[in-house]
């Protein structure tokens, strides 16, 4: 992946023994607790699943030399152990901030989404025909049921809320992945 900071004919080097410099892959073995890394492989050899996402980064936040494992800070909050020998780049990955300007037209996000999945537009349900939805019909927009729905229900009225625990408002003080441990 194309790190921050990296440029046109810059040499990358990967292995036990490169430098600790933005772009370069080692093991997580070989670099030291707080270093910022992206790409970092799940298992040895997988070639890098966690932090790719524009702009993230996990950070190395402890090793443990007996049991051979590091310990990972992933960009949703949680922390992750894995062997010490899976490979990282060191470094964020590029093309931070790519939400934060807004795609101000249809015809954006027609294109955004083009290249990836059928999955824009997106049509409500109550905005449908009751052949065409559960929550279709009726004279007004409206539900007209639990949204909530069971996660044994057969596909085709297995819409809305699936399977869900609790809805509403989340209420009360949220505990953070850096509270718990």
């Amino acid at each position: 992946l194309c790190t921050e900071g990296m440029y046109t004919g810059q040499f990358i080097y990967c292995g036990r023994k490169a430098t600790l410099t933005v772009g370069n892959v080692l093991p997580l073995s070989s670099v030291p607790e707080g270093t910022i890394v992206c790409n970092v492989e799940a298992k040895v050899g997988d070639r890098g699943s966690f932090a790719r996402g524009s702009g993230a980064f996990a950070v190395v936040v402890t090793h443990d030399e007996d049991k051979g494992t590091t310990r990972l800070r992933l960009p949703s909050g949680g922390k992750k152990t894995v062997s010490s020998d899976v490979r990282a780049q060191i470094g964020v990955v590029a093309g931070g901030g790519r939400t934060d300007k807004p795609l101000l037209k249809a015809g954006n996000a027609y294109h955004k989404y083009r290249v990836k999945r059928n999955c824009w537009p997106k049509i409500r349900g109550v905005a449908k025909n009751p052949v065409e939805h559960p929550h279709g019909g009726g004279n007004h927009q409206h539900i007209g049921m639990p949204s909530t729905v069971a996660k044994d229900r057969p596909s085709g009225r297995k819409v809305g809320l699936i399977g869900a625990r609790r809805t509403g408002r989340l209420r009360g003080v949220k505990k953070t992945a850096q509270d718990k441990d």
